[in-house]
């Protein structure tokens, strides 16, 4: 009897446990199911924070090569518009060259020339020489036969500059230009107060709005003439007194290369004669050869241009002088300085009966020279040194 009720006590505790054993084996798989795929999310979750890593990190690299890309593009259509413009005025100078030239007439067997139309051409050439002689006053009539002494005024300021006087003017004043790019103009009242020891203090300053560029600049009735630094080809005009820009324009072709060989700040180098204001540069199509061009102060245009056979190659500095452009040689290293090459405009010296002219006394080179047409003198600027030139001339034949 006992034992029949111990056991229906014992089949019911027992179903239960065993039912309780099987609820936790379940409870384990769905806890151990549910462990891996969070594992798995937890897996795929780091390879997808490391996908996105992986493309920013990619598109920090694509957006450092496009900036480079637009960089590289910025610049790259800067130099092509300078090359248009420089296209376009080599054409315009061309064309101006072809209107002097007629045209041929062809036919089946060979090219006939109209000889009316060579006597026309040649009619006009005669025509225009005789312009640019009345422009540029034939009376000029001397030419220059030797540099005879020097005077070393004053050491200061950079190993390039320039100073000068202004030949339109009745005065005595003196100009420093210091530096190959700079912007203050030190104007003296005579040569002896720019000649004492405290000379900056007794100078007026003059600030330009823009900077200039090289040592190639010249002042010439109250104006200072100069290339604007930065600017492929800009000459500006700068009222002295009022101190303010008057006038500008461009110097079709010039500017792309040095206009000497051993003063590469220099692109366009400017200079005064009897004659007035003119531009002394390099061309590279015409070998580095200087290219001399008449410019019209007042207005500021071009009068005339003139490809010479003077090249730049070993060039330091030129200068005109009575329509005829002097260029000044040396060695890169240094020495004495040579006018070797001449080329008058109206054809009146020729370069090759011209000796060999030395610059007297001194070693060293120049970064700028400048005629002055009033005293009949060269100002100087020679490794931070202002020297004055006597020149020794003869009458052209």
């Amino acid at each position: 009897m006992i034992i029949v009720g111990l056991h229906f006590l014992l089949v019911p505790l027992l179903k239960n446990i065993m039912g309780e054993a099987q609820y936790v084996m379940q409870d384990a798989a769905l806890m151990n199911y549910i462990d891996r795929r969070i594992l798995s999310l937890e897996n795929r979750l780091d390879k997808c924070n490391q996908d996105i890593l992986d493309y920013v990190e990619e598109f920090r690299d694509f957006s450092k090569m496009v900036l480079s890309r637009l960089s590289g593009l910025n610049s790259y259509k800067a130099e092509v518009k300078d090359e248009v413009e420089n296209l376009l005025t080599r054409v315009e100078r061309a064309q101006r060259d072809v209107d002097y030239f007629g045209s041929v007439r062809d036919s089946k067997t060979c090219i006939e020339v109209d000889e009316d139309l060579v006597k026309q051409q040649l009619l006009e050439a005669a025509e225009e020489k005789r312009k640019l002689k009345d422009m540029l006053n034939a009376s000029c009539d001397h030419m220059l036969a030797g540099v005879k002494s020097l005077k070393i005024v004053k050491k200061t300021g950079d190993k390039h500059g320039s100073w000068m006087r202004d030949p339109g003017k009745k005065h005595t004043k003196i100009y420093l230009l210091n530096g190959p790019v700079n912007n203050v103009i030190f104007e003296f009242a005579n040569i002896m107060t720019f000649m004492e020891s405290n000379h900056t203090l007794k100078a007026r300053r003059v600030t330009l709005p823009f900077p200039w560029e090289g040592t190639g600049h010249v002042i010439y009735q109250g104006f200072l003439f100069y290339h604007r630094h930065g600017s492929l080809n800009e000459i500006i005009k700068f009222n002295i007194q009022k101190r303010n820009i008057v006038d500008h324009m461009l110097l079709p072709g010039a500017g792309r290369m040095p206009a000497y060989q051993l003063s590469p700040p220099t692109k366009i180098d400017l200079a005064i004669d009897e004659q007035g204001l003119w531009a002394i540069h390099a061309e590279p199509e015409i070998g580095g050869n200087l290219v001399i061009t008449k410019i019209n102060h007042i207005t500021m245009s071009v009068e005339h241009s003139w490809d010479t056979t003077c090249s730049s190659k070993d060039a330091e500095a030129a200068f005109m002088a009575c329509n005829t452009l002097y260029v000044v040689y040396n060695f890169p290293s240094g020495g004495t300085s040579r006018i070797q090459c001449a080329y008058d405009v109206l054809g009146m010296v020729n370069t090759y009966e011209i000796p060999v002219l030395h610059f007297p006394k001194r070693q060293g080179s120049h970064s700028t020279i400048h005629y002055d047409p009033k005293e009949k003198q060269l100002l100087a600027w020679g490794d931070g040194s202002q020297i004055i030139y006597k020149l020794q001339n003869q009458q052209k034949a």
